[in-house]
């Protein structure tokens, strides 16, 4: 039987530096507030190589991948920026250049499935001392390092220096005083503080101005819509490269959030589309479609599971037996624990890697759409009509599919010869409309002068009400699901039906605030049509003007 993969370790470190000169002699550091004595003293002689891509995509975003041999914690390690210090993640010391899969899960969005190879070495002579407080409990690590350490980018050069650290112990919280003490102390020695980030930024010095630069957001006019259509989309894009990590460490509401912004990603590309154009971006669209499917799954069964565990609060009468309690609590968990493992298959897959190379690609150059005047060169301000034009297309449809939805599923609410089933899933078609109008009036306000907060609000009530109607249709779902199962194991079934009218009831509930959420889309759009009347009248005048 082989052997499982050792976890990785995770840590929050906090550290200081200081550049200090080869004769500089370490002080008496039981000077600094806190620390008592000097506990332990080592000397280790480390050795690391750092690996990034050819780009140094890793280094650009002050994130170091390394392994290193020697010292206390020899092994892989990645560090990651943080608001209050950096988080260091670990795996054990594998033989080789070629990293543990488990510990690139935190870049592998950045990354994907790009070569990594070793950008520098740092050579080490660390000299350690371990500082204890007046119980001997130690607090702090400091580091006397004689470091060389070589750029193997081009123009790369060999350099020597020395740095002290000072580091918390992780499970320490060091007051300012520690830290105001222990710089007064350190540069009374003739120490100053560093102004490098890392022993990797020092190692590569100027080599890393050889190093081509990964694809950048387009150089466009931050006056035109172009511009606030491709940083929507980047905006969108890093979002979902944030949450990509939380989704594989399996963060609490992470699959939400990365579903969210695959959806509104794809929603804002929808309603882009005749500013930007081309085979590739329908494709693209079509891929975050895929995606956000795949999300759904684990995510409808995080819903039901929360669910279930209010309806299980709820049993304030005690009809749900131990068996359906333990089907209750555990099948939707065990649901969705299987569908994230479907998920971080997806994560792995060259097809994931392609999406996001396709979103670097669409960031980078997009594939703006010409002027239908093919002799002569449009100017700025027929550009702008052309685009905002396409913004209010895209608009104007997106409102009136929900208003025809919206009379679709009111007209057939009571029709008791259509399946109730077919009737909900007339509000839940209703629920996209308002999603897709929301994103579309954010579009549309983040590239013209239209102000759309409001109609973008009234559209999410309109989801939040809806949402949790829907909510209670898939609850039901899964509930005739577990009745079914239970019946055939010969269990009481009881109790699934007084849960499903239960939910029957929350989800009529929710329903009572539609009618309002639907006048507030109606009265918001009403509002915000006036203004974009006028703004397309003002944008087609300055066109007619630029050309005469």
């Amino acid at each position: 039987m082989s052997k499982s993969p050792e976890p990785l370790t995770r840590a929050l470190e906090v550290e200081v530096k200081y550049a200090a000169s080869t004769t500089a002699e370490v002080p008496d550091l039981t000077g600094i507030i806190g620390v008592n004595e000097v506990a332990s003293q080592a000397v280790h002689h480390l050795s690391a190589r750092y690996f990034d891509t050819a780009d140094l995509r890793l280094t650009r975003a002050k994130i170091t991948l390394r392994r290193r041999t020697g010292g206390k914690d020899e092994g892989w390690h990645i560090k990651l920026p943080s608001d209050h210090g950096r988080i260091e993640i670990g795996a054990p010391l594998t033989d080789g250049d070629v990293p543990p899969a488990d510990i690139l899960n935190p870049i592998r969005a950045i990354v994907r499935d790009l070569p990594l190879q070793v950008i520098a070495q740092v050579d080490n002579e660390r000299h350690e001392s371990i500082l204890a407080d007046d119980n001997g409990v130690a607090i702090a690590e400091f580091c006397d390092d004689h470091v060389t350490a070589w750029s193997l980018l081009p123009a790369g050069t060999k350099q020597q220096w020395r740095e002290w650290e000072l580091e918390i112990t992780p499970e320490i919280e060091a007051s300012p005083e520690f830290f105001e003490s222990a710089q007064s102390v350190l540069q009374e020695a003739g120490a100053v503080t560093s102004d490098s980030p890392s022993k990797l930024v020092a190692a590569l010095g100027n080599s890393i101005n050889y190093a081509p630069l990964p694809p950048a957001m387009a150089e466009l006019d931050p006056d035109t819509a172009a511009y606030a259509v491709v940083n929507a989309l980047r905006v969108n894009r890093d979002r979902l490269l944030e949450v990509d990590p939380m989704v594989r460490r399996d963060e609490y509401d992470s699959v939400h959030q990365m579903r969210v912004a695959t959806r509104e990603l794809r929603s804002l590309m929808q309603t882009f589309e005749g500013i930007l154009v081309g085979e590739e971006y329908l494709k693209l669209e079509e891929e975050l479609k895929l995606l956000a499917a795949t999300l759904g799954v684990a995510r409808d069964a995080e819903v039901v599971a929360e669910r279930f565990e209010m309806l299980l609060g709820l049993d304030d009468d005690n009809i749900i037996d131990e068996a359906a309690r333990e089907h209750l609590a555990g099948d939707m968990q065990r649901k969705y624990a299987r569908a994230h493992r479907t998920i971080l298959k997806g994560l792995n897959s060259p097809r994931y890697f392609a999406l996001l190379a396709g979103l670097e690609e669409l960031i980078a150059n997009p594939p703006l759409a010409t002027s239908e005047e093919a002799d002569t060169t449009p100017t700025k301000e027929q550009v702008k009509y052309e685009e905002e034009s396409a913004l209010f297309k895209h608009l104007d449809a997106a409102y009136k599919k929900l208003m025809k939805r919206h009379n679709a599923a009111v007209a057939k609410w009571d029709d008791t010869e259509i399946p109730l089933r077919k009737r909900e899933e007339n509000f839940h078609n209703m629920r996209k409309a308002a999603k897709k109008l929301r994103y579309s009036a954010d579009a549309v306000g983040r590239a013209t002068g239209l102000k759309t907060k409001d109609l973008y609000a009234a559209c999410k009530t309109m989801q939040s009400v809806l949402g949790d109607f829907q909510d209670s249709v898939t609850s039901r779902d899964e509930l005739l699901e577990l009745s079914r199962h239970a019946r055939a194991r010969g269990e009481d079934t009881f109790c699934y039906g007084v849960l499903y009218q239960r939910e029957r009831e929350l989800g009529m509930e929710a329903l009572r605030g539609y009618a309002e959420a639907v006048k507030n889309i109606e009265a918001a759009y009403k509002k915000l049509a006036k203004s974009k009347k006028k703004e397309a009248a003002r944008a087609a005048a300055k066109a007619r003007k630029s050309t005469s």
